[in-house]
C-alpha cells in the first residue's frame, strides 16, 4: 500500500461547519493518496474570529473551503488568502449562483440558516426520540407508530441503520431474529410500517460476530459464530421475509450509508404506491 501523503486543509464557516465538513470529506475521499490534516473553524461572523483563522492559515498553509454569507468577510479571507498564495473554494456559490439564475432572483443569505430550529429539525428529533427506545425489540406495543421496521439476525447492522435513518427523520424501530425465539406477534400484525430484512454472508456475520466476542474477552467457539450454524439462521430469517413479502437487503459490502439509502428508496416507492 502507498504511503499517504499529507496536507492542510482548513474548513471556515460561519454555522457549525457540518454542511463543509461533509462536502470536503465526499470530495478527498477521491484522493485515497493524500490525508488531510482538518482545521475546522465555526461560528465565524465577526472580523476578529475571522483573523484567528486566518493568523492560523498563515501559519500551517493549506487549501481553505468555507462557507460565509457575509460578502465583507468573504473578501477579506479571499485577499488574506491571495497574497499567501492559497487557493480558496466557496463550496455554496456554485449553487447559490445556479438557484438565482433558475428562480430569476437574488438570493437572501442568513448565516446558519439551514440549522434554524423548524418542524423538520423537531421531525429529526422525535423520529431519534422513537428509534432509540425502539431499539433491539424493546417496547414493541407500538410499533405500528414506526416508518420503518428493520429485522434480521444479530450483527446485520439494525442498530447502527436505524440511528443513520432516524437522522433522515424516518422512525425506525428494529427487531432480532433470534433462534428459538419466536419473533413478536406484534410485527406480523402491523399495518403502517414498512418492514425490510437485513441480511449478509454467513461469513461476514462470523466475523462481526468473533469480533464482538473478543471485545467482551469471550474465546469460546459456540453456535454464535458458527457458519453453519449462522447459515440455518440466515435461510430462516428470509424465509419469514419471503412469507410475508418483506424486501430484503443484503448489506453483506453495503456501508450504513448505502443500506440506509437503499430502505429509502424502498419507503419512498412504497409512498408513491398508496398516493391517490
Amino acid at each position: 500500500m502507498p504511503h499517504r501523503q499529507y496536507f492542510h486543509m482548513h474548513l471556515v464557516s460561519d454555522a457549525t461547519g457540518e454542511t463543509l465538513t461533509t462536502v470536503a470529506r465526499a470530495a478527498t475521499a477521491y484522493y485515497a493518496d493524500y490525508q488531510p490534516i482538518e482545521h475546522v473553524y465555526a461560528l465565524v461572523r465577526t472580523t476578529k474570529q475571522l483573523q484567528r483563522a486566518i493568523d492560523e492559515i498563515e501559519r500551517q498553509p493549506g487549501i481553505v473551503l468555507y462557507t460565509i454569507a457575509d460578502k465583507t468577510l468573504q473578501q477579506e479571507l479571499e485577499r488574506c488568502c491571495a497574497n499567501l498564495s492559497i487557493p480558496t473554494i466557496s463550496i455554496l456559490d456554485p449553487v447559490i449562483t445556479s438557484l438565482a439564475a433558475y428562480l430569476q432572483t437574488e438570493s437572501r443569505p442568513h448565516p446558519g440558516g439551514q440549522h434554524t430550529l423548524n418542524a423538520e429539525y423537531f421531525r429529526r428529533m422525535d423520529a431519534l426520540n422513537y428509534t432509540l427506545v425502539h431499539d433491539d425489540g424493546l417496547n414493541i406495543e407500538d410499533l405500528n407508530a414506526a416508518d420503518v421496521i428493520l429485522v434480521g439476525v444479530s450483527r446485520s447492522s439494525k442498530t447502527p441503520t436505524s440511528i443513520y435513518l432516524a437522522n433522515k427523520g424516518v422512525k425506525t424501530a428494529n427487531i432480532p431474529l433470534v433462534p428459538g425465539i419466536p419473533h413478536p406477534r406484534e410485527l406480523e400484525a402491523v399495518t403502517h410500517p414498512l418492514v425490510v430484512g437485513l441480511a449478509a454472508s454467513p461469513e461476514r456475520i462470523s466475523q462481526i460476530r468473533r469480533h464482538r466476542l473478543l471485545t467482551l474477552h469471550e474465546t469460546r467457539e459456540t453456535a454464535y459464530v458458527d457458519r453453519r450454524a449462522i447459515s440455518a439462521e440466515l435461510i430462516a430469517a428470509k424465509k419469514l421475509c419471503v412469507r410475508h413479502r418483506w424486501p430484503i437487503i443484503d448489506v453483506t459490502r453495503r456501508s450504513i450509508e448505502e443500506t440506509a439509502a437503499a430502505v429509502l428508496n424502498l419507503l419512498a416507492e412504497r409512498r408513491s404506491e398508496v398516493v391517490p
